[in-house]
């Protein structure tokens, strides 16, 4: 396995109408499905499915507006190509924080199949033509089709542990990050995030306080791994370099089971 660092080299449109409140819970993932809809309800959801990407990232953005306070670190190491962008997944909001300091339209976009209905998330993925996942399987149809994308170029954004963490703190990455960047040729970029836990952004919404959000992208990461024997123990490998760098850019109480590994002392010793 080699491992090299890379050098680094409108108007919103929003809808209008009693169901704002209904918005919010929408992008929090709060939202009460057992409620009956409202035909205001009925003409919200229709219409944000039938909105193109760029509209419904406009709305995002301008809710995200009164609700957070975005800060990023890093964005000179996102390169304009080809790149995989892998962050750890705190909460449902981690999604939204991406439609906001991501201006490209080229995004190769896995979705958990659960939200493929979902009023909000599930029209966020069909505007950008995401790739329904199931989570809980080996999804190689899933997989052929994101590694088809891959070869038309653009940036893939994924989340190597799988799901949100329930301890709010990283959990063990999957080997599918580095798999698919020794496929692809991608480049990986670690990122971290903080403050987008769903206890803690629901807790702010309460009390009408915005929740502080971090965004820390690391240096770039080239993978290449072996075939044959010794491929599977190079790709745990990577995949512990890729989430030791993401654990590097995150306070200490988020870094979960790689606070102690070895190779993450060795980046904050460095």
């Amino acid at each position: 396995m080699v491992l090299k660092t890379v050098q680094r080299t409108k108007i919103p449109t929003i809808i209008c109408g009693d169901n704002s409140k209904d918005i919010f819970l929408l992008l929090t993932g709060s939202f009460d499905a057992a409620r009956p809809f409202y035909p205001q309800d009925c003409f919200a959801c229709c219409k944000m499915d039938a909105m193109k990407y760029s509209t419904l990232r406009s709305i995002v953005r301008f809710i995200m507006k009164f609700i957070t306070d975005i800060e990023v670190n890093g964005t000179e190491n996102l390169p304009q190509g080809n790149v995989i962008v892998a962050a750890n997944h705190l909460g449902r909001l981690d999604t939204a924080v991406l439609l906001c300091i991501i201006d490209r339209e080229d995004i190769i976009m896995p979705v958990a199949e659960k939200y493929k209905n979902h009023p909000l998330y599930g029209a966020i993925g069909r505007a950008a033509n995401a790739i329904w996942l199931n989570r809980f399987e080996a999804d190689y149809s899933a997989l052929r089709e994101i590694l088809n994308r891959m070869k038309g170029g653009g940036m893939l954004a994924l989340a190597p542990e799988g799901t949100r963490s329930k301890t709010e703190a990283l959990q063990e990455g999957k080997m599918g990050v580095a798999f698919l960047a020794s496929k692809s040729g991608y480049p990986v970029l670690p990122v971290a995030l903080t403050g987008t836990e769903d206890r803690r952004v629901a807790d702010n919404l309460k009390h009408f306080r915005r929740s502080k959000i971090t965004v820390t992208a690391s240096d770039l990461i080239e993978i290449h791994l072996p075939a044959g024997k010794g491929r599977e123990r190079a790709m745990r490998l990577a995949t512990d370099e890729i989430m030791c760098r993401i654990a590097a850019a995150l306070p200490e109480k988020y870094r979960g089971v790689y606070a102690d590994h070895p190779r993450l002392k060795e980046l904050l010793n460095n």
